[in-house]
Formats: C-alpha cells, structure tokens, sequence
C-alpha cells in the first residue's frame, strides 16, 4: 500500500477521511492500521511515530512523512486526485464550503466531548452544564444546515462528508437522540447521502476489545 491511515472505526473524523478517500477513488492505496487512542491512557509508541497529540486520523505517505489532523489529509487527498473535487478551487465557492466544514468539524469536536464526558467521566463528575452546552453547539449547526439547504446540494463536497459524518456519529453514539424530527430537510438530504458506497463502506462499529 502506499499510504498508510491510523484509524478507530468509530471517529467521526476518521470516518470523514475514508469517506474523502473512497469518493476519491483512492481507498485501494491506502493500509488501514488500527490505533487505539483513549484520554488518560497514553499511546506512547503512536504519540513518537505518528502524531505527538495521540489523536487519530494519521495518515503516513510513502516518504515517510505523516500527515494529522483530518482536514488537512482530506485536503492532501483531495490534491493528490487531481485538486478541485472535494475543496472547490473556484474563490467563492471554496471559501463557502470550508466554511460549512468548519461547522461541521465543530459538530464533530462537539459530539465526540459528550461522548468523552458522558462515557469516561464517572456520573458523579460529570457536568449537566457542560453537556447541554455542547447539545446546544450541535442543534444550533443542525438548524443551521436545515435552513441553508444550498449547502447540501451536489456535488459531495468536504463539508457534506463532515456533516455526514456527524450525522452517523450522532445515529451511532446518541440514538436517543430524535435529530430528524426537528430537521426534516437534513433528514431527508441525509437518507441519500448514506446510500452512497463511501458511507455504506464506513459505518461507525465499535473497536474490537
């Protein structure tokens, strides 16, 4: 293989670089090595080879050099397929859609805390405040992409894949979590985008214990 990606099969941002590769066509050249990254239990051997913060997606390419954090591998994919197809290259375009990424990234960050605090802080610790905080980050970019429904327009660009990502994180970790209702549009955009090889290929699974 000719890249290497460290990866959990349940990160949302890992999921958002194997989506990127696969719509790109460049799945195939890339050796998934699983990785395990969990706060408070240093993966030193990761942490010097690959990527000092311990977090995960890394991606190795042939000369050595590891690239981190998701956005800039799927920006260096994108590249490495010819440029344009993910991040657009048109001015105004571009800056829309890294824009709505940012958003969704946020999301990500947002859903993957509560899942931090809500899963490895004992109940006793855990802060109501906080928690409702980060829900509150994630319906208000829910809302967001509900009533700008420009930005789920083909074609699939990075933003899509990251809101993708969020949305199967959410399905996975939180199915309590009735986000359709409130956003039928995102719901409906969504149950096309899922269908696509690139999602179907990656849903979220728990690591292997």
């Amino acid at each position: 293989m000719a890249m290497k990606l460290y990866f959990g099969p349940s990160s949302p941002f890992v999921r958002k670089v194997r989506i990127a590769a696969i719509e790109l066509g460049l799945d195939k050249e890339i050796e998934l090595i699983p990785t395990a990254v969990v706060p408070g239990k240093p993966n030193t051997d990761y942490a010097r080879e690959a990527n000092p913060l311990r977090r995960i997606p890394a991606l190795s390419i042939e000369d050595g050099e590891v690239l981190y954090d998701s956005t800039v591998i799927c920006e260096y994919l994108d590249v490495r397929a010819g440029g344009g197809r993910l991040i657009p290259q048109d001015t105004a375009r571009r800056w829309r859609v890294l824009t709505n990424h940012a958003l969704a990234q946020g999301m990500c960050e947002a859903a993957v805390l509560l899942r931090y605090e809500t899963w490895l802080r004992p109940e006793a610790q855990r802060w109501s405040v906080w928690i409702d905080d980060q829900w509150d980050k994630i319906d208000s970019g829910l809302e967001w992409f509900e009533n700008h429904d420009e930005a789920l327009q083909e074609p699939v660009d990075l933003a899509q894949i990251t809101l993708g990502a969020l949305l199967g994180y959410l399905d996975f970790r939180s199915p309590d979590k009735d986000w359709r209702q409130a956003t039928p549009k995102l719901a409906a955009w969504y149950a096309t985008l899922r269908e696509r090889p690139s999602l179907r290929e990656t849903e979220p699974v728990n690591p292997p214990t």
